[in-house]
């Protein structure tokens, strides 16, 4: 009888095994992820940050809506500028620890022609983002865009965002730059826009 129940014993323990693996790995995801394939001409550093050459980037795509606090917003009012999006909600762990140094960030870079514009994502109640802003000092816009729809409008196979946390650069033409799936710290976030500020 009991040689019977240890393999289906062992077989539930190794499903649950894999569930949390899976779990585990799509983090703060949200259930959004979107594939890639083809060329995609970028690559991914040893920090996690993909980025595309100046000449092999595609362009951003439309992206506008309305923000937070009621006004409209669209990325093409930033054009000219270094635009950085970070996709965020206010029930992602790892989005409240980057919060700070996003704030931090786009403060010492304004001056830069660098301009942050938060996507507030899968959050049911608007209440509920309002509060994460205001408990980490978030100054710069965000769009309320509670069903992720915009996170659909990147084409597959370039650096769309997949995961909550993202953030996408994007250069002062309009083109998707870089790209992290991770949380940020002020060091790393330095090093994807820093290149691009630079550029002539």
């Amino acid at each position: 009888m009991s040689s019977g129940r240890a393999p289906r014993r062992r077989s539930a323990l190794l499903a649950a095994t894999a569930m949390a693996g899976v779990l585990l790995l799509s983090a703060c995801s949200g259930g959004t992820k979107a594939g890639g394939g083809g060329n995609t001409n970028f690559v991914t550093g040893s920090g996690g940050i993909s980025t595309v050459a100046k000449g092999d980037r595609t362009d951003a795509p439309e992206l506008d809506g309305t923000t937070l606090d009621g006004k409209d917003l669209s990325l093409a009012d930033y054009r000219g500028k270094v635009v950085v999006l970070n996709f965020w909600g206010s029930w992602c762990g790892p989005c409240r620890a980057e919060a700070k140094h996003f704030e931090k960030v786009a403060k010492a870079t304004e001056d830069q022609g660098v301009q942050f514009v938060g996507v507030n994502t899968r959050d049911p109640q608007k209440s509920l983002a309002l509060s994460f802003e205001q408990d980490f000092g978030v100054t710069y816009p965000s769009i309320y865009d509670p069903t992720g729809k915009l996170l659909l409008r990147f084409p597959k196979g370039t650096l769309n965002p997949q995961a909550i946390p993202s953030t996408v650069v994007i250069d002062r033409d309009g083109k998707l730059a870089a790209r992290s799936l991770a949380a940020l710290d002020a060091e790393k976030l330095r090093k994807m826009i820093d290149p691009l500020v630079a550029e002539k």
